[in-house]
Parts: structure tokens; C-alpha cells; sequence
């Protein structure tokens, strides 16, 4: 694997892990969610810079269904991000202290909220687009052969690890708070630290799963629409 996409995958898992534990800011408490707050702004930094190649072919090439649901998706997970960052640097008061920042708590509060829970979903929404190819990329440097019945069995765990993922979005409340129905977070205090970051986990896999197979649904439609290509002797024919 090229040391640029080590670097990739590296921060990606990074981010990932640190959007978990941004998510258990009851567990971690406000100075640490903070300091982990301006990392995954470093990290989404970083993300980008190693990332640049896909900003030099936005205007390139043909938008397929696929390709256009792709770009939605890092739009709407960019404007989350912003409104992230913005109602994180308004409600600190620790890391951002320093700066002349008074009152918009009445406004940031919410909305860090409303942010912090779409971002989480476009995340994982962002990376099932890329599961494919991510794990195509495993299977190559693991050099291990595709066996249907090994398939099978990792497709019946997503399945599963997506199922549980449903039951845990209604359990902590998710659609109040992707709604801006709630202006505070709901923490079970009696669920083991363990227990709320799996819960998490699965909450981030079921979007990645169900990403993943509307996008190569997005790529089978694609297909099917597209004209077959004329036969080696059609084309000459067209060419005269």
C-alpha cells in the first residue's frame, strides 16, 4: 500500500474513532470533547489536503446517479461540519476562551446539536459510499481469495450489525435530535461506557451498510440505462 494512502486510511480511522468518542461527551466531559472537538477539526483538515485530487475532477467527467448522490452527500456533510465547528467555537470554554466571543448560546446550542447528529450520519453515509472500494483495497493487499460462503458470511453480519444499529437509533433518540426537536441530549446513565460506544458503533454501520447497497443499487440502475457499446465492426462502420 503507497504511503499516501496508509496516510488516508489513517486518518480516516482516526476521524471515525474520534467522532465516536465525540458523541459520549457525557463520558469524556466538556474540556476533553473540546480538545477532541478541535483534533477532528485538524483531522477534517488533513482529510481534505490528502484528498485534493477529488476537488481538481469535480468539474471533470460524467455525473452519474451514483456520483451525484456521492457529491450530495459531502456537501451536506460539509455544511455540518461548518455548523459543527462554529457552534463549538461559540460554546467553548476552554479551548476557544481566549477569543471575544459573548452571548449565542441561545442559538449555538441547538445547533450544535442539529449538526453534531447529521454529521454523524453523513459520515457514515460518506463512507459506505467508499465501502466498496475500501474493501477491495483489503482484499488486494491481504491477497486472500474471494470465497461466496466467507461472503456470505460477512454480508449476514452487516445485516445483522445494521439491524441492531436501527433498534439503537430509536433507543438513544436520534430522529429527535436530526428533527431539531431536542434541545438537549439524552444520556442513559445506567448503560456501561462499553455499552453506549457499541450501541454507537452500530448506529454508524447501519448508515454505512444501508449507503453501500443504495450505492451499488445507484451503479446497477446506472448500468442498465446505459446504451451497450456498438460491436469493433459498428464502429468503423460509424466512422466513415
Amino acid at each position: 500500500m503507497q504511503p499516501k494512502t496508509i496516510g488516508k486510511r489513517s486518518v480516516d480511522l482516526a476521524m471515525t474513532l474520534l467522532l465516536l468518542l465525540l458523541m459520549a461527551r457525557q463520558i469524556t466531559g466538556e474540556t476533553a470533547h473540546e480538545w477532541l472537538g478541535a483534533g477532528m477539526f485538524a483531522l477534517w483538515v488533513a482529510h481534505h489536503a490528502l484528498n485534493a485530487s477529488w476537488h481538481r475532477r469535480l468539474f471533470r467527467g460524467r455525473y452519474t446517479p451514483f456520483r451525484v448522490c456521492q457529491l450530495v452527500v459531502n456537501l451536506l456533510l460539509l455544511l455540518a461540519m461548518v455548523g459543527t465547528m462554529v457552534s463549538g467555537v461559540v460554546l467553548s470554554q476552554t479551548v476557544f476562551a481566549f477569543l471575544p466571543i459573548s452571548g449565542g448560546r441561545s442559538w449555538a446550542q441547538p445547533l450544535h446539536i442539529l449538526a453534531s447528529f447529521w454529521g454523524l450520519v453523513l459520515m457514515a453515509l460518506h463512507l459506505g459510499l467508499h465501502w466498496g472500494a475500501i474493501l477491495g483495497q483489503v482484499r488486494r493487499q491481504s491477497e486472500l481469495p474471494a470465497r461466496p460462503a466467507a461472503r456470505w458470511v460477512w454480508r449476514l453480519l452487516g445485516l445483522a450489525v445494521a439491524g441492531y444499529g436501527g433498534y439503537a437509533f430509536w433507543y438513544h433518540q436520534l430522529p429527535l435530535y436530526l428533527s431539531a426537536q431536542a434541545h438537549f441530549v439524552f444520556f442513559d446513565a445506567a448503560q456501561p461506557a462499553v455499552g453506549f460506544f457499541l450501541d454507537y458503533l452500530a448506529i454508524l454501520g447501519l448508515f454505512v451498510w444501508l449507503a453501500h447497497y443504495g450505492g451499488k443499487g445507484l451503479q446497477a440502475l446506472a448500468r442498465r440505462k446505459r446504451p451497450p457499446e456498438p460491436a469493433p465492426w459498428e464502429k468503423k462502420r460509424q466512422s466513415r
